[in-house]
């Protein structure tokens, strides 16, 4: 019995905690539960325009008037979008589109790397300064270039044709501070010893950078490839300026053509955007894992 007796107390503090154990549990339960609810709740409302558009698309264009509007027709109008696609030279506009986002890609990912790679690896008087000077062009708004760079482009011939929207990413134009300043922070993080095992095996300084580092800064390079190819793919602004035949529009802008002075297609118009928008949610899938991944990793390295 004066064994017994100690293992009384423990016992009875194990029957405590269990219950308060028992007790928590639905309060455990109850935070996930919120959070997934809350996260639900905010999926429909994200997709709510989404699901609009799909709807609107399969409807004729006197039946988005109607009321009560239908979310889901009674006669869905299939035929739109060949209607849609048809009407207006779409392959000839995505061709157009294929062409200026490859070059603005192959421009933007050539020109980032090699800055990137005199700023982060090579020394050179006056580095740092230049290098603020580069991330000092972020703080210019877009449109206050617009026309400094028409008058440009006008007197060099170049107005109506791809070349104001392809070739100033080869010289970082748009976004290519940013995508410097990103590639160059990676860069930072790879160790230097690796360069100098590399000039000690005989590679020069190309030789450092294609063989040694550019196989270490995929992600970054990733981020620059998929953020250009978006941006150029969306980009309104730029070829309403400078393109004026219909046969060089891109898909953004040949968007415009469903909406008119005195009435529009809109079911033609959803038709066009949701075929222009399936591209995009492509390669946000495929790439999801490497924009992730390559934003993670960026160093932030001074």
């Amino acid at each position: 019995m004066a064994q017994d007796l100690p293992n009384a107390p423990r016992s009875a503090n194990s029957v405590i905690s269990r219950r308060e154990g028992n007790a928590r549990r639905p309060t455990r339960l109850l935070g996930p539960a919120a959070a997934y609810l809350t996260l639900v709740v905010l999926g429909i409302v994200v997709l709510t325009p989404f699901l609009w558009m799909i709807s609107t698309s399969l409807q004729t264009n006197e039946g988005l008037f109607q009321i009560p509007p239908q979310l889901v027709p009674a006669a869905p109008q299939w035929h739109n979008y060949g209607d849609a696609l048809t009407t207006v030279p779409f392959l000839n506009w995505a061709k157009n589109t294929l062409i200026i986002c490859t070059l603005n890609v192959v421009g933007q990912v050539l020109c980032c790397t090699l800055v990137a790679y005199g700023f982060a690896r090579l020394r050179f008087p006056g580095r740092g300064p230049l290098f603020i000077l580069v991330l000092a062009t972020l703080l210019l708004p877009s449109q206050i270039l617009l026309v400094p760079q028409f008058i440009l482009f006008s007197k060099l011939g170049w107005v109506n044709t791809f070349l104001p929207l392809t070739v100033p990413a080869f010289f970082g134009g748009g976004a290519g501070a940013f995508f410097i300043f990103l590639i160059r922070q990676y860069m930072r993080t790879v160790p230097y010893e690796l360069d100098e095992a590399g000039r000690i095996d005989g590679a020069n300084t190309w030789g450092i950078l294609l063989r040694i580092l550019l196989p270490l800064i995929k992600p970054p390079l990733a981020i620059v490839a998929v953020f250009t190819f978006t941006d150029a793919y969306n980009d309104f602004i730029n070829p309403l300026i400078y393109l004026s035949d219909n046969g060089k529009y891109t898909l953004a802008l040949g968007l415009s053509s469903f909406i008119g002075q005195y009435s529009s297609n809109w079911n033609w118009l959803m038709c066009a955007a949701l075929v222009i928008l399936l591209p995009l949610l492509l390669i946000y899938y495929f790439a999801q894992r490497l924009l992730i991944g390559g934003i993670a990793s960026v160093g932030l390295k001074g």
